[in-house]
């Protein structure tokens, strides 16, 4: 049930059980009978204009605890609410003594529509002092009545007070566990990912090492058979031209399969960072990027000058750029590129260009491989964007961006200087190379 029935409940079972007892009293008069109950049928209709409309019909937020009330969203709506409680209670008190018992109804209410501990005992005592001075004409005005009511209605402010402390700590605790909760959600969420790039790293390393052991060494053995082959067939007599063409194919078959293979090993094995940072990591990547493939990368990394980056936003920075380049290496045909990482205020961007054949028909929804989408989900992890477009300005080739939002800083500084940390070490990952 949710918080608007539980309350609906509650208010229509309380004004309904207390409008039974005042038409029960005999000794009470007509007139004090129907004041009564219309003291009573106020607090409905103002719970009905407006307390019910601050009811969440699902859970509530954290902001307005565990009630229901959105007090923050209507506060005309609460204060006069918590004004007609006061004054409904004082004034049915007043008709029929014995309706002091609303308060056990109005209580609950003030302290749920209160925005602060302060403010509930504030509340509280209002309404002690409103029931008082009923319960004292009630009973006659007289000095007697003023000091039982006094009893009385202390004893009903100690009692809220009690009571509201109480629930409000077990509400303090549950929103204090709540928070953890979601923080230990969140640390497991991150522990998760962590987990399956150190898995998907280990396997993809695990791959090249095979395929470099394997694939490769059998392609490398199967061009030398045939350049030893085609030597043996010179020295035979008769014309072998037709052999030879075919020696000669399966020799350009096996060259590219090789520099396939090896294109493969050298995306998949992770790049040794050892103690660089991470300019120094991308600039190493980049250059061997430029050896192993003949384009030449021009490298500007002005936006790593000053303070190191968050760790996590330089492995998302490094792998996006490793991966952006064995996509240049695929599919681009570029014969220059450049890798780019600047730096504001409030966000990071790496830029990859290249002067290659661009993206043709390509859009985000017509992904069909594991680079870009993996890509994309590990750059929405750390709350960043990817866009993927042909060159501006109606030249060739393919622009790759990653905008990684930064940390926002701290509003003061801190009062002693601290060192400077060290440059935070990625992990392996993927690279261009191969063992």
């Amino acid at each position: 049930m949710n918080a608007r029935r539980w309350w609906d409940l509650i208010v229509a079972g309380s004004l309904t059980v207390l409008a039974v007892i005042t038409i029960d009293h005999s000794w009470v008069s007509v007139g004090e009978r129907a004041g009564g109950l219309l003291s009573l049928a106020v607090i409905g209709l103002a719970y009905l204009g407006w307390g019910r409309r601050m009811l969440r019909s699902s859970n509530p937020s954290a902001s307005a605890g565990d009630s229901g009330f959105d007090y923050a969203a209507f506060p005309a709506s609460a204060r006069l609410f918590q004004i007609t409680l006061v004054v409904s209670c004082g004034a049915a008190t007043a008709f029929d003594p014995s309706l002091a018992t609303a308060q056990t109804l109005a209580f609950p209410i003030l302290w749920a529509l209160s925005t602060s501990f302060f403010g509930a005992v504030i509340w509280s005592a209002l309404l002690s002092m409103s029931a008082g001075l009923g319960m004292w004409v009630g009973m006659g005005s007289t000095q007697g009545a003023a000091v039982q009511a006094a009893a009385i209605e202390g004893i009903s402010f100690v009692f809220a007070l009690a009571m509201g402390t109480w629930i409000s700590r077990i509400a303090d605790a549950g929103a204090y566990q709540r928070k953890l909760v979601q923080e230990l959600t969140l640390a497991q969420d991150e522990l998760a990912v962590l987990h399956r790039d150190a898995g998907s790293a280990g396997e993809r390393e695990r791959l090249a090492r095979e395929i470099h052991d394997t694939i490769a060494q059998s392609l490398t053995s199967l061009v030398m058979l045939t350049q030893r082959t085609r030597s043996e067939l010179a020295a035979l007599p008769g014309d072998t031209t037709a052999v030879a063409d075919n020696l000669d194919l399966i020799e350009s078959t096996g060259r590219d399969a090789l520099t396939e293979a090896r294109a493969l090993v050298a995306s998949m094995s992770p790049v040794r960072v050892g103690d660089a940072d991470l300019a120094h990591t991308v600039a190493r990547l980049a250059d061997r990027f430029g050896r192993e493939t003949g384009i030449q990368v021009t490298v500007d990394l002005s936006g790593l000058d000053g303070a190191p980056l968050d760790r996590a936003l330089e492995v998302v920075l490094l792998r996006c750029g490793q991966e952006g380049l064995a996509n240049v290496r695929k599919h681009s045909r570029a014969g220059a590129a450049r890798l780019a990482i600047e730096r504001s205020r409030a966000e990071v961007t790496l830029t990859l260009s290249d002067d290659g054949q661009g993206l043709g028909g390509y859009s985000p929804d017509s992904e069909n491989g594991f680079g870009l989408a993996g890509m994309r989900d590990r750059v929405s992890l750390v709350g960043g964007r990817l866009d993927v477009t042909n060159a501006v300005g109606g030249g060739t080739g393919t622009v790759l961006r990653v905008t990684l939002p930064l940390p926002l800083p701290l509003p003061l500084p801190l009062p002693l200087p601290l060192p400077l940390p060290e440059p935070a070490l990625v992990p392996a990952v993927q690279a261009g190379g191969h063992g």
